[in-house]
């Protein structure tokens, strides 16, 4: 795909004609977004912890904090609606497009920040309750779904991704106003976890930061890609890259019997409750939506393959397909192939 020049009516072109366009390319900003506002809501709650917090917010193509700096890096897309939208129709939702789903991870990157901050990795106490930051960082990892050794904050098993994702976690959890977290982990082992940040934190009121750096990896200004480049590569990082295999399940819901015959295809039912049942998988298992819609989308040109109609009563059919989408992306998840995010 050629790289087009940014055109002055850049908002209001069609999706084909906005892909070419080069991030480096698009003309954003923080100050005056919804985004300036949920920032000033962090620094708030920050602020009433007593805690100095230096961040420097800079628009890149994801969430992410650049270690040794207190630089937060902030995805593109949340600073302008066109962007929100290319969003929604290229990855089926919008990371942190909503208030309370921006305002959990802006918390968690201020984990980040605050270890980078202070060098907290490098405290002994830190390292024996969390994990050693020097850990290798994987692509992928096989959470524990019924642990109750970590908090449940981004996704219900994102602190199992590495210590330092335990840790900025159960920062988040800590910092969030009203959490009741004593209560919430009242017979989980997280608590000490928890407990141990508020001793931290406590410690750390007004304290001077020994790290200042506000360099940034990867901004905007950097990336001299199109967002087409940009995408292709999210969907490969979210996708399936191996095949399954449903027969046996889909064919207790559908079937190729002559008796059915007359009944609704399989696909046309599965068509008919994607988006709900997508979107009610994600929330049960944090999964992304686009991970779960590949699932989907491989069930249902099965069922076209083999031919498979209705052949129980619909609302059984969904209740019970449901729960099968829930299994296989369970069942992908305990394969080792739940990926960090990106």
């Amino acid at each position: 795909m050629t790289v087009r020049k940014l055109p002055p009516d850049w908002t209001d072109l069609p999706d084909q004609e906005l892909l070419p366009l080069r991030l480096a390319d698009l003309p954003l900003r923080i100050e005056g977004t919804v985004l300036e506002g949920r920032i000033k809501q962090l620094q708030a709650e920050l602020e009433a912890r007593e805690l100095r917090f230096p961040a420097h917010f800079y628009i890149s193509h994801e969430w992410f904090t650049p270690d040794g700096t207190v630089s937060m890096a902030v995805p593109f897309y949340l600073t302008h609606p066109r962007l929100e939208r290319l969003e929604k129709a290229q990855m089926l939702e919008v990371e942190g497009g909503d208030h309370d789903w921006c305002m959990r991870i802006l918390r968690h990157e201020a984990g980040h920040v605050i270890d980078n901050e202070y060098r907290l990795r490098l405290r002994r106490r830190r390292r024996s309750i969390f994990g050693p930051s020097t850990l290798p960082y994987p692509e992928f990892y096989d959470p524990r779904p019924y642990s109750k050794s970590f908090v449940q904050h981004l996704d219900p098993w994102y602190a199992q991704a590495h210590p330092d994702e335990d840790f900025a976690e159960t920062f988040a959890v800590w910092l969030t106003p009203e959490s009741d977290w004593r209560g919430r982990y009242a017979d989980w082992p997280a608590l000490a976890k928890i407990e141990y940040m508020d001793e931290l934190m406590r410690g750390l009121r007004g304290q001077e930061p020994l790290v200042t750096s506000t360099a940034e990896i990867d901004p905007l200004r950097s990336l001299r890609y199109s967002l087409a480049h940009h995408y292709r590569g999210r969907r490969r990082h979210h996708g399936l890259d191996h095949p399954e295999y449903y027969d046996r399940d889909l064919r207790r819901l559908f079937s190729d019997a002559p008796e059915y015959a007359n009944n609704m295809t399989a696909a046309q039912f599965l068509g008919k409750m994607r988006q709900p049942a997508r979107r009610l998988v994600a929330s049960w298992t944090g999964i992304y939506q686009y991970t779960i819609d590949r699932v989907f989308e491989n069930m249902i040109v099965r069922c076209k393959e083999l031919k498979l109609r209705l052949a129980v009563p619909e609302e059984r059919a969904r209740h019970e397909f449901t729960v099968l989408l829930t299994v296989q992306t369970m069942n992908y998840l305990h394969s080792g192939r739940h990926r960090v995010a990106m």
